[in-house]
């Protein structure tokens, strides 16, 4: 079986539904199996209750030890001031490790996130986690534009060559449209055939 680890951190739920939703597609290619994780929160529990952040996600947290186990990893994270939120980053801050002894060369990585606004920042924090996914010598996939999805001008979408994207508005009250899951869909069986044919 291919194992495919949907890695995320979510503050109010968003990218925890395009997690899921990732997951989703890349369930549906046969031989793959998914686990969805998430970064440890670093914000004091006290301090995220009363900022309204969402408590009950399933999802169990992750280890950095985790990693080795899986042929791709689909990272997920919102975007914070045009890069990723600290809690991403400060887990792969902790992979020293896994970069000395190569562990994740020749595995295929991936990136989805999250702005407020259509022009928030999100394929700055993109790129920026596709930076750190190469540098541990993975083989990046993004979100084609044969997802033609991402292409459509009669509705506001996420949707970015480098990753499947959803825009919260700045009160955090939109969640992602059916259009955005499309794409996480898209990408994530997009991803679990690419490791397959690897792993193969």
């Amino acid at each position: 079986m291919t194992k495919v680890l949907v890695l995320y951190h979510s503050t109010y739920g968003h990218i925890e539904t395009m997690a899921e939703a990732i997951a989703e597609g890349a369930r549906s290619v046969d031989g793959v199996t998914v686990d969805i994780k998430r970064v440890p929160e670093l914000v004091p529990e006290a301090l995220a209750k009363s900022s309204g952040y969402k408590m009950d996600q399933a999802a169990p947290i992750a280890v950095v030890a985790d990693l080795e186990n899986y042929a791709a990893v689909i990272i997920g994270a919102g975007t914070r001031y045009g890069t990723a939120s600290s809690q991403m980053r400060n887990f792969w801050d902790q992979t020293g490790g896994v970069w000395m002894e190569g562990t994740l060369v020749g595995k295929v990585g991936s990136a989805f996130t999250s702005t407020a606004t259509q022009h928030g920042g999100q394929e700055t924090t993109l790129i920026g986690l596709i930076q750190t996914l190469m540098h541990h010598g993975m083989l990046i996939a993004g979100l084609p534009y044969a997802w033609a999805g991402q292409s459509r001008i009669d509705e506001i979408t996420g949707g970015s060559p480098y990753g499947a994207t959803t825009i919260t508005g700045g009160d955090g009250s939109r969640m992602p449209s059916e259009n955005e899951l499309e794409g996480a869909r898209w990408q994530g069986r997009y991803v679990a055939e690419t490791a397959k044919k690897l792993v193969g």
